[in-house]
């Protein structure tokens, strides 16, 4: 196996035709990878994805080639996985109003040229679902592009199929996350195309790393909501004197143990199933 790509979180080996994708328990904030590890997370996140696309078999293919045909030593974190040419795109789907999309209303009204009415807070439900795409940038930060802008990317065809792909994954998972008791304020996705052009989802889907996940009964809108996702970790290191460049800060271990049990505390919900380390 021949090591193709170090990313913040994952790294990916070639294997032959395949791709070995394994999840670190590395964790980044503001695009900035943090020296401390999260027990256990690559773990959690690999395998609510797997359970993940499982759910969304019928919707739109993923990457998936084999959960347990990888290497002893990542055993529950990797997978086997088809090559794809990713696309240059983000596909953000947003229910509730929240992080960079909360900014973007607060100083225009719309959320990637999707004009929302007024009066909304942070927390607020959306009227219905909306397609909020960014830029996959490979340094600096990814920045809101407006769907007319993917058009000209990708193509009109490409956008528009993966536009709703985006907006069906987002509302299966609410509705199945709902009867579970969640609550998935946005999430983003990743999509390439396959050897014979399919395209596929792939990378991860709605884990506690790409998405928001809040409690419904603890759901207040108009501040801050209790997270069962990375953000735990973003609003802890919103409180240091860090200017969000390298290198981050240590975690401290209290804020390492409850992030770790919301990961958990998440894949069990959903799932149904106890996390077994």
């Amino acid at each position: 196996m021949e090591l193709v790509h170090s990313g913040k979180v994952r790294d990916v080996y070639a294997d032959g035709d395949d791709l070995i994708l394994v999840a670190s328990d590395r964790v980044s904030v503001y695009d900035v990878v943090l020296p401390t590890l999260i027990p256990d997370k690559g773990k959690i996140l690999t395998q609510l994805s797997l359970w993940w696309f499982e759910q969304l078999a019928d919707i739109v293919p993923n990457h998936i080639v084999s959960a347990t045909n990888v290497p002893d030593e990542w055993e529950g974190r990797a997978v086997r996985c088809r090559r794809l040419t990713m696309l240059p795109v983000e596909w953000i789907a947003r229910g509730h109003l929240a992080g960079l999309g909360l900014k973007e209303y607060e100083k225009s009204g719309a959320v990637s040229g999707v004009p929302l009415p007024d009066g909304l807070v942070e927390g607020s439900k959306l009227p219905e679902p909306i397609f909020t795409p960014t830029t996959k940038a490979t340094v600096g930060h990814d920045e809101f592009i407006t769907y007319d802008d993917v058009v000209r990317e990708i193509g009109d065809d490409t956008a528009a199929r993966l536009k709703d792909v985006t907006l069906a994954v987002y509302e299966r998972g609410a509705s199945l996350a709902a009867e579970r008791g969640i609550i998935i304020a946005d999430t983003k996705l990743e999509f390439g195309r396959a050897a014979d052009g399919t395209l596929t989802l792939g990378d991860e889907v709605l884990t506690s790393d790409s998405s928001r996940f809040w409690p419904a009964d603890e759901w207040r809108p108009g501040g801050p909501q209790h997270s069962l996702d990375k953000q735990f970790v973003r609003d802890w290191s919103s409180t240091l004197d860090w200017d969000r460049t390298p290198p981050g800060p240590a975690i401290p271990q209290d804020i390492v143990d409850a992030t770790r049990a919301r990961y958990i505390d998440v894949y069990e919900r959903l799932t149904g199933r106890p996390w077994q380390s």
